[in-house]
């Protein structure tokens, strides 16, 4: 089998280039370092709710150094007893803050939010 003349220069080419070290080969792409992504500041009180009947009392500890405004929200069960959202308190370093607050009747969900304290 004899190769036309047009396919022998290409094979040389194809030949060379992968015979040559990684180094040497040109490349299009452009090398970057990889940084290290910067870590966030660790925040946020952890939060332990507890439902008795209609009361409800979230007791939030915060262990890192920015203070956490805490803010406990409860949904009721009953269509015409009104859910409710807490005044936001400050859970500063290696504090704990107890929030309460209750339904008329049964309580659907509870849940508390946090916020930064903006300085």
């Amino acid at each position: 089998m004899r190769l036309s003349r047009s396919f022998a220069p290409l094979l040389v080419a194809v030949a060379l280039a992968t015979a040559l070290p990684y180094e040497a080969v040109p490349h299009a792409h452009a090398r970057v370092e990889a940084r290290q992504p910067e870590r966030p500041e660790p925040f946020g009180a952890t939060c332990h709710t507890r439902i008795a009947g209609s009361e409800v009392t979230a007791y939030c500890h915060n262990p890192y150094v920015a203070t956490d405004r805490v803010r406990l929200h409860i949904e009721c069960d009953r269509w015409w007893d009104l859910d409710s959202d807490g005044a936001s308190v400050e859970a500063g370093p290696a504090q704990t803050v107890r929030l309460t607050g209750r339904c008329w009747k049964e309580v659907r969900s509870v849940w508390v939010s946090h916020q930064k304290r903006t300085a």
